[in-house]
């Protein structure tokens, strides 16, 4: 029920302008929440050309804080190091995510020590699951039979895709060591291999497409 009210809320709001909008999170502690200025940007380009979506060309900022978090069906956020959710803060981000809301963590090294920690003040309940290679998430639009693909090295383990699932939906993603923005960024930033980054945004375009129809 809860679902069902957030999106038609949402498409609500949708249908009053051209495009819907994403937006990447404002979060506290010190870590670099700004890094990588240009995956988010490069990410909803790709979208819009190659899955149909109807995107702003420039996603939105959004504060843990803001009753705006609510307003935005796909949230994203990176960083290297220290988070802080305040627990008005982590209040919020449940809030978001029991109304239907789906927001991605991505580590782009250094973030794993502290996110987690935070998760457990959204649901102290609740344990980050491994995502096996066969959730839908990495089924459509595109195919990846291995689970999620290894963009740049960190500590060379495997990528790892974890999630917080509410009624059986994927509301919190987080990935570990793979570093999907990096891969999103403009070429010339990481001078990364034309497949390398394409493999990361059709990744990318496969996470926002499970935000948008689940």
């Amino acid at each position: 029920m809860k679902k069902r009210l957030f999106v038609a809320l949402f498409l609500l709001v949708a249908g009053l302008s051209s495009a819907q909008e994403v937006a990447l999170l404002k979060y506290s502690g010190g870590g670099d929440w700004y890094a990588n200025p240009t995956s988010l940007p490069n990410l909803v380009k790709f979208c819009n050309q190659s899955i149909g979506t109807r995107l702003k060309a420039k996603p939105a900022t959004v504060e843990l804080s803001s009753p705006d978090l609510l307003s935005y069906p796909f949230v994203h956020a990176t960083g290297h190091g220290n988070i802080v959710f305040s627990d008005a803060e982590a209040q919020n981000l449940k809030a978001f995510l029991l109304g239907g809301g789906f927001i991605h963590f991505d580590d782009n090294y250094g973030m794993d020590q502290y996110i987690r920690k935070e998760f457990k003040k959204v649901f102290p309940d609740r344990e980050l699951v491994e995502l096996p290679a066969n959730h839908p998430i990495f089924q459509k639009p595109f195919s990846f039979p291995n689970g999620l693909p290894k963009i740049h090295e960190h500590d060379g383990k495997r990528p790892q895709a974890f999630g917080i699932i509410i009624d059986g939906r994927l509301a919190l993603l987080y990935t570990y060591e793979c570093d999907l923005g990096d891969g999103w960024e403009d070429p010339e930033v990481h001078n990364d291999p034309r497949e390398v980054r394409e493999k990361a945004l059709k990744m990318g375009a496969n996470i926002i497409n499970y935000a948008f129809t689940n």
